[in-house]
């Protein structure tokens, strides 16, 4: 995958295999615009198709991991800045406009976040509000500054959860409490997210980047193949009956069990050793 610096983001890979995505505004508090988030969907798709990235882990600089989308680079037309992406309108200049922009752009994002097998480390800084939160709800596992804040309040504006949020709050925190959090315009701190099973982890913010680093690492040094398509699994269950469920599960495992991790995680058991995983990706790189 591409490293280096592009529009909002700077990305570097750190072994073993662990890619870090750090917003880099931090004087518009890590805003986001649709240039923004089609290098972001880009640097994503890059990296789920190289052997070398195994973990993502995304964090911001400043005061905000990110304070949701920037609307003076909106206007000021910032979002068409050169990037991995040629620049094209960003829309929701009309109803229809406003519907392509979130299903293509806005939402696309998220959607990817979610769908790519390697697994995704929000590492929330500081504040983290509508884009920002919505964008950190899709990763697999979140780890909050003490100082940070969360949450949508789109209701302040008279305006929806329009890139999945609310689907991703009810599965995480559940109907009852989400008509609470967004009906209500919460905005809530580290510890209250970590209470209603927003975050995972509440750490002071100096050792914010040190835990994140250490949740990374041994992620990467799982046995990928079976982490990556029981992410899948997990989240597929959560959307299939039981039935449908233990099928799609058998289907993995028998890709699973052939496979050269699990041999060795089983002679290891036996043998009494640390098994050695991922001698597959070593080959490859």
């Amino acid at each position: 995958m591409e490293t280096g610096s592009f529009r909002g983001f700077e990305v570097r890979l750190e072994d073993p295999g662990i890619a870090w995505i750090t917003f880099n505004q931090p004087d518009r508090l890590n805003g986001m615009t649709s240039g923004v988030k089609r290098d972001l969907v880009e640097t994503l798709t890059q990296a789920q198709m190289d052997n070398a990235v195994r973990v993502i882990v995304f964090t911001g600089s400043g005061r905000a991991f990110c304070a949701g989308d920037d609307l003076k680079a909106y206007s000021e037309g910032m979002q068409a800045d050169p990037g991995l992406v040629p620049p094209i309108p960003p829309g929701h200049d009309n109803a229809i406009g406003t519907y392509d922009g979130l299903r293509m752009i806005s939402q696309a994002l998220n959607a990817t976040v979610r769908s790519i097998d390697k697994l995704t480390i929000a590492a929330l800084n500081g504040v983290a509000i509508q884009t920002g939160f919505t964008l950190a709800l899709a990763c697999d596992f979140r780890i909050a500054a003490e100082s940070a804040r969360l949450g949508s309040a789109t209701l302040r504006f008279a305006l929806l959860p329009d890139e999945g949020g609310q689907h991703l709050l009810v599965q995480h925190m559940g109907l009852a409490k989400t008509l609470d959090f967004v009906m209500r315009k919460r905005i809530v701190s580290a510890a209250e997210a970590h209470a209603l099973g927003l975050v995972h982890e509440v750490v002071p913010d100096d050792q914010l980047a040190e835990a994140a680093g250490v949740l990374a690492r041994e992620l990467a040094e799982g046995p990928q193949v079976a982490m990556r398509l029981l992410k899948r699994s997990l989240y597929n269950a959560a959307e299939l009956t039981f039935e449908q469920a233990c099928d799609e599960i058998a289907a993995k495992t028998a890709v699973v069990d052939h496979h050269p991790d699990a041999r060795d995680g089983v002679a290891a058991f036996v043998e009494k050793r640390q098994p050695t995983f991922n001698a597959w990706l070593e080959e490859a790189g």
